[in-house]
């Protein structure tokens, strides 16, 4: 069998460490005065750009982040997070240009770990480097998007030929849009997934009200409203100006008590791992804004549910996980969800850039650490076993 002829070469490299986001989040000021001090003290620019881009997406600096990373990417594309001396398994993570909103934040996964983590930035349009670090095992975490459409096509080219393993293909990353999502798991029995279209503000809209809308390409809630009639889609339409925005039917699932809870479940090799409960008065649920840290009550019943979460939740909804697992083939992916008051399940998205993490302060959140960990080993022999 001919092999494929290869524009690059897999070679040992030994390349400084970059402190990634987990340890940075953790760092108190003096620390990260101190990380800031000894990165600037480093003569390699590259080094010092691309480390300064975590230390800034850290303190939220998200535009300066993105500058400081066009710079480090402009010089190298291959950079290596710290991690352990002699690891056990060692991953190439294949990742585009941009912040956690358009990669797999998969760092937080592997925190602590014994995975030796070496980032390749793939750029439109643009071939690999000419050296490669070896690795085990790689690692697609570039997400579905419009802005990645390009860089997608290209690692997909790639990874016909890849040299290792490589997991969460590209094709099957694109199964994440909020569109193709619907069209693959809408006829899934048990489970709920909202009409979404794909809409351009002149097109007809052919959907009852209320709606929810928001444009293309943004995460985190950035936005989403819940539209209840023409008029106020025309307000809307004035407010967020885009030349395509997803549309899809609201569904209402607040519980008998007035309050609206999502769930944020991984699937990793197939298997449901609980990652969160958030709890809020309002219908948009992002976990920072629930007020999860205000209400002792709420942590109560978060952490009640995450522990019997393997003998009540992900028996009872076994099927539907199954189905969202097989029909969109990622070995990594994560989905926000709800129980509607008819037993069914709610399905907001499923994408694999949600965040997953064990950073939250332990003394609020003792229950977490054991629980996440669970996802985490997950990740970890599924890489061994793929390897």
């Amino acid at each position: 069998m001919n092999q494929p002829v290869l524009k690059y070469r897999l070679a040992e490299l030994e390349l400084p460490r970059i402190v990634g986001l987990p340890t940075i989040v953790r760092m108190s000021p003096v620390e990260l005065s101190t990380l800031i001090s000894d990165t600037h003290a480093v003569a390699d620019l590259s080094f010092v750009c691309m480390q300064m881009v975590f230390v800034l997406l850290a303190l939220n600096q998200n535009e300066f982040a993105l500058d400081m990373q066009a710079r480090a990417l402009s010089l190298q594309r291959v950079y290596r997070l710290a991690g352990p001396s002699d690891p056990k398994v060692r991953l190439l993570v294949i990742l585009g240009p941009g912040n956690m909103q358009d990669n797999t934040p998969i760092e937080f996964v592997l925190d602590n770990s014994e995975v030796q983590m070496d980032l390749l930035f793939i750029l439109p349009g643009q071939e690999l480097p000419g050296v490669i670090p070896e690795h085990d095992i790689a690692f697609v975490a570039i997400g579905e998007s419009d802005k990645n459409s390009q860089i997608l096509t290209q690692v997909a080219s790639l990874a016909k030929d890849w040299p290792r393993p490589v997991l969460n293909h590209p094709e099957m990353i694109k199964n994440g849009a909020r569109d193709a999502c619907y069209r693959l798991l809408k006829d899934v029995d048990g489970l709920v997934v909202p009409r979404t279209v794909r809409w351009h503000r002149h097109g007809g809209l052919d959907m009852d009200y209320p709606i929810t809308i928001r444009p293309i390409d943004t995460q985190g809630g950035k936005g989403l409203k819940r539209v209840g009639n023409a008029n106020e889609l025309d307000i809307y339409l004035d407010q967020f100006p885009s030349t395509a925005y997803y549309v899809g039917q609201y569904v209402d699932y607040r519980s008998q008590d007035g309050m609206f809870r999502k769930l944020r479940i991984v699937l990793i090799d197939g298997k449901p791992y609980i990652c969160h409960l958030a709890i809020s008065e309002s219908w948009m649920v992002h976990y920072l804004t629930a007020g999860m840290e205000a209400s002792a009550d709420k942590r109560i019943e978060e952490a009640a549910f995450m522990k019997t979460f393997d003998t009540s939740f992900a028996v009872r909804y076994r099927d539907q996980l199954d189905a969202i697992a097989k029909l969109l083939k990622m070995d990594y992916v994560t989905i926000d969800c709800a129980e509607l008051s008819d037993g069914r399940l709610l399905l907001f998205e499923a994408d694999s850039r949600g965040l997953i993490h064990s950073t939250d302060p332990a003394d609020m959140y003792p229950y977490k650490p054991l629980i996440m960990q669970k996802a985490f080993d997950a990740f970890r022999v599924m890489l061994s076993d793929r390897m």
